[in-house]
Parts: structure tokens; sequence; C-alpha cells
């Protein structure tokens, strides 16, 4: 194993805190005037990347992952927009991997494509890979994530994906959506949540589902060490309670995208309070949409 690799010097999954001081990019007053790059690159450390697609490009403006083990990286998510010229998902991810292979060789070196749900904002750059030599695509809808994972067998299950050093946690948590997979990295500590758990509009499909899965989430957090809670997008102010109105394609005032296992415990608490009553229910970091 090289040295600095995820593999490397480790007893355990004792997480290193990873900073996320990062200003993200967030749009602009004029689209037609918007200068930020296609996709933002952040790299947390030489084995993790988050990129955020540009809201001038798609207002939905998600996050995605790219992690990096020894045999193989991971990409969670593909983005809200399907053509590479507009969106150079694959180009950039290509970028990413040739310079990870030229500081860490490796032959036949390959990429998963994995996704948080089916939605068309975490799905639509899937075609860009289709033809990517050393690829593999996993569908995001129900029958064909649920079967790759084995959650149809067992939908309590903690599947495993390992990337060579570096083993990814994978659960079910249905109720934004019925497929909707969250993954634990033990290397960075990130739970990667989806659309399950972010700072903006919480939107619930199946709200006994979703009450469930965030229950799981937490007694799942009690037992790993959590550096950071991402979600796939802001939508949140810097005033508490206060969401950007929909299709917003300029956000100055975000509040970071990391939120922690805290939250988690205020999300279960603003469920309680809420009840089966209707309507949208705003609380400091992210809003309770109940009808889904």
């Amino acid at each position: 194993m090289d040295a600095g690799t995820p593999s490397a010097g480790r007893v355990g999954p004792v997480p290193r805190p990873r900073e996320l001081d990062v200003r993200w990019i967030h749009g602009s007053p004029s689209a037609r005037h918007n200068r930020d790059p296609e996709i933002q690159v952040h790299a947390v450390d030489e084995h993790t990347v988050v990129l955020r697609q540009n809201m001038a490009v798609n207002y939905e403006a998600p996050f995605l992952f790219l992690l990096f083990g020894d045999a193989r990286a991971v990409l969670i998510d593909t983005g809200a927009t399907a053509s590479a010229e507009f969106f150079p998902l694959r180009r950039v991810v290509d970028e990413l991997v040739e310079d990870r292979l030229a500081r860490h060789p490796r032959p036949g070196y390959h990429l998963l494509v994995l996704h948080t749900h089916p939605h068309g904002d975490h799905t639509a750059g899937d075609g860009q890979f289709a033809d990517r030599p050393d690829t593999t695509v996993v569908g995001a809808d129900l029958a064909t994530a649920w079967k790759y994972f084995g959650f149809d067998q067992d939908p309590a299950a903690v599947a495993r994906i390992d990337l060579g050093g570096r083993v990814l946690e994978c659960l079910a948590t249905p109720g934004h959506h019925p497929a909707a997979v969250t993954f634990y990295d033990p290397w960075s500590g990130f739970l990667l949540t989806g659309d399950t758990v972010y700072p903006g509009r919480l939107y619930l499909q199946d709200r006994a589902a979703f009450a469930r899965t965030i229950d799981r989430l937490i007694e799942f957090c009690e037992r790993r060490p959590v550096t950071h809670v991402l979600g796939c997008h802001i939508e949140m102010t810097t005033e508490p309670g206060v969401d950007y109105p929909i299709r917003t394609t300029y956000q100055p005032d975000e509040p970071p995208l990391q939120m922690t296992t805290g939250h988690l415990h205020e999300i279960r608490a603003a469920l309680d309070e809420i009840g089966d009553r209707p309507g949208r229910h705003a609380f400091p970091l992210f809003v309770i949409c109940p009808d889904g």
C-alpha cells in the first residue's frame, strides 16, 4: 500500500477531522454574466473530492462526491444536467482520476457510479459514463439499486463497498424517496445523506418511513465517528428559518453545506413537534415539507 493512501497506517475507523471552510459557487445576479466554472472542484484531501454544479447551469446546484480507494473510485451522484457541453462531468472526473493515477499508479483502475436516489438532479449525467472504460454505473431506480446493495433481501442490512483500503457503509434510507441511500465513509467520517438531510427543504414522500430513517441514522451515528453530515444541496439562507425561493439562481448568503449529528436529533424533534400537521414548517437550518 502507498503511504498516505486511505489504507495506510490506519487502525480502525478513526477519521481525521477535515475542515470544509470553502466558499461554494452560488450563482450570480444575472445567469447570463455568470463566470463560475461549470463544476467547482474542492479537494478535501487527495483522496476525497466534493463537486458542485454551477447554479447558472441548473438552479438545483447539486453536490457530488468522488472518493478514491486503492483499487477503484466511486462517484456518488451525477448532477442535474445531461449535456457534457454545459456540464462536463465526465471530463472533470477523468482529469481527477488521471491526476490520482499519476501520483498512485494502478493498472485497471475502476470507477463505480452510485446514487443517493433516482431524482433527475442526481442522475442526469449518467449517460456521460455509459461508454467509459473500466466503469460500472449502477442504476438509481429501486429495483436496480436495491439488488446491487442487497437491500431487496434485507432492507435493514448495512452494505459494504470496498474501494481498496476504503470501505463505504451503505444504508437504505427511504422517506424522501423509496430508493434513497445514505453512505458512510470511515476514512473521512462523512455521512453522505443525499436529499434526506441537508440545509434546505426536506421533502417527505413518506413521513413514517422518513422518521424511521432519521431514527436509524441517529443510532448508526452513535456507534461511528461522524465528522460531517453532508447532503446534496444548500437551500437555506444564513437567516435562521429562511430558505431561498425555489428556482433561485443566486444565493449569496448560504450557510455551510456541512451539518452535524446533532441536526439529526433536531430533525427528529421537529417531526415530533409537527405530528400529522400538513404544510411546510421552518426550523433554523431546514424546512420540513411533510407533503412531499
